[in-house]
């Protein structure tokens, strides 16, 4: 079974899903979820939240109800992104409540998603990139985004945070922070080309997050990258759960694209905010 030290991981009805140390407060309920718990197979076996791989959309759907039912939300609620890599975000209304899981999206483009909207479910997708979720308990505001490599060098963290800033009024010494299960450091291996582009970031010390192997390849600690970018956008070191899980490492419990070349479900991040009384 997957071990973690900085993590929580519920069985909830033999759905087994993620939840971090810094969201878990009394106004929001949120999780991560893993590959166990629910009715889709073969490759996708069994808790598979994409509709677009190749699964049974039925299945999937199933899959949502019995996640969604483990956390506490809403599925008909839940609201998805459409991600491709951009550091787009989208600010979610009423109106986009169950786009992606009961309606068809209107949007695209779209790797991040805010809301200050009680009982919406943010929904982001991942098999090996990074998913952050956000909280301002203050201001109540929810957050969800999506750092692939790509998102990382783009400092959708930080994007994220300057948008709640600007739409909602958020004081980024409130928010709290979660960098999900993904690839590590341990296995992110990337070449030059890639290299270039964290090398890039405005950060000192690169050597935290920079290991070269040699022959042109290096290995890059996306959750150390992620970290100080959230602590670069204003938040306290102490509000932010990293995650120590990695995908590939774990890839009977964790979808993994680069362990399986593609062949391979999604895992989701979750947050929403509790309906007021």
């Amino acid at each position: 079974m997957i071990r973690t030290n900085n993590l929580h991981l519920n069985n909830k009805n033999g759905v087994l899903y993620f939840t971090f140390p810094s969201l878990e407060l009394a106004g929001i309920k949120h999780g991560f979820s893993t590959r166990l718990g629910g009715v889709s197979e073969g490759i996708f076996a069994s808790m598979n939240l994409s509709f677009s791989r190749g699964d049974d959309d039925e299945k999937v759907l199933e899959n949502y109800k019995r996640i969604c039912s483990a956390i506490g939300t809403d599925y008909r609620k839940c609201v998805l992104s459409k991600q491709t890599h951009t550091t787009n975000i989208r600010i979610v209304t009423e109106a986009d409540a169950g786009k992606g899981i009961i309606t068809e999206r209107d949007y695209d483009d779209v790797d991040g998603l805010i809301t200050n909207v009680p009982g919406l479910t943010l929904v982001t997708q991942f098999a090996d990139c990074v998913g952050l979720l956000f909280y301002d308990p203050v201001k109540k505001v929810i957050a969800a985004s999506h750092a692939g490599w790509r998102g990382t060098v783009g400092m959708i963290g930080k994007k994220t945070v300057d948008k709640m800033v600007a739409a909602f009024g958020c004081n980024p010494e409130n928010i709290k922070a979660a960098i999900c299960p993904s690839i590590g450091p341990c296995c992110f291996e990337v070449d030059t080309p890639v290299f270039e582009e964290f090398n890039k970031l405005p950060f000192q010390d690169k050597e935290s997050f920079i290991k070269e192997d040699g022959g042109g390849k290096y290995h890059i600690n996306l959750w150390e990258t992620n970290f100080k970018t959230l602590v670069l956008a204003g938040l306290k070191k102490e509000n932010i759960t990293v995650t120590d899980v990695c995908t590939k490492c774990n890839h009977k419990y964790l979808f993994s694209h680069r362990q399986t070349q593609g062949n391979r479900g999604n895992l989701a991040a979750l947050i929403c905010l509790n309906e007021r009384n």
